[in-house]
């Protein structure tokens, strides 16, 4: 058993012997977009990374959760294999809501594989004092001041693990055996997601408020980055992206990259209020 920096008590166990997770892509729920994504044509793709404003969503009940990630996925819908990483505040899994560090992977669109964090087989964990699950004590408000984390998932060329980072320390991986069709990814991107009860408000997005071009207003991702067959790293250009919003009246997403100034590195804006956004 151990005690982080910040109080957290984490139970050292065998990663095949933690216990099951009923993920939360549950029946009467309802799922929010607003993202940034690389399409198929630009695959094969290995690395997605991109510094993450960090922000503290107000989510009511455990019925809600608000998240901000990061991700990689390969294979057809049915069965996709999928791996994501970032922050979000969900009360179902952790009792609070706070603003929680957390990686995902499936191998069949979470039909009957893949969990958040280490409550399921999968994540190994390989950093003494940074895990998955664990929450930032510091975060930011509309307006400033900011706090930001690096997060990247990146695949080892070697043993083709997949590897999740916060700031420059590598926590752990998700083993290449656990995936059907995850040698490369087809689509990478950024943004946010949330969730509610069918019928219920949905929660805030990222700050609370919608991309507006100053950086210390919404949710980003700065210096987005990919990294391509070549092993080439690099920030795309607007060009080789999608944006989606399901419900632009709820939630938005816009990538700042060619307008010069304080944009030259790309900046990933998304996020908005919530509220009534229908089903």
């Amino acid at each position: 058993m151990l005690m982080t920096e910040f109080g957290d008590i984490v139970d050292c166990i065998d990663i095949y012997k933690q216990p099951a997770f009923d993920h939360l892509l549950l029946k009467n729920h309802k799922l929010q977009v607003a993202e940034i994504s690389i399409p198929k044509n630009y695959a094969p793709l290995y690395k997605v990374s991109g510094i993450n404003s960090l922000y503290n969503p107000r989510v009511s009940g455990k019925g809600q959760s608000s998240i901000s990630h990061i991700w990689v996925e390969n294979g057809p819908l049915e069965s996709t294999n999928k791996i994501a990483a970032g922050w979000h505040v969900d009360p179902a899994i952790y009792g609070d809501t706070k603003t929680h560090f957390f990686a995902a992977w499936t191998s069949d669109n979470f039909k009957k594989t893949g969990c958040y964090n280490v409550q399921c087989r999968g994540f190994v964990q390989i950093d003494k004092k940074n895990f998955l699950g664990g929450y930032f004590p510091k975060v930011g408000t509309y307006g400033g001041p900011t706090y930001e984390v690096l997060i990247s998932i990146t695949q080892d060329p070697k043993t083709k693990n997949w590897w999740i980072s916060a700031g420059n320390v590598n926590i752990g991986y998700y083993p290449a055996a656990l995936f059907t069709n995850l040698g490369s990814a087809s689509i990478v991107g950024w943004g946010g997601r949330t969730q509610a009860k069918v019928g219920s408000p949905s929660p805030p997005m990222g700050s609370g408020h919608f991309p507006d071009g100053k950086k210390d207003h919404a949710c980003y991702f700065r210096s987005p980055m990919v990294q391509d067959a070549s092993r080439e790293i690099y920030r795309p250009e607007s060009i080789m992206t999608r944006a989606f919003s399901d419900n632009t009246k709820c939630y938005d997403v816009y990538y700042y990259k060619d307008h010069g100034g304080v944009y030259d590195e790309g900046v990933i804006q998304f996020g908005g209020p919530g509220d009534k956004c229908g089903t």
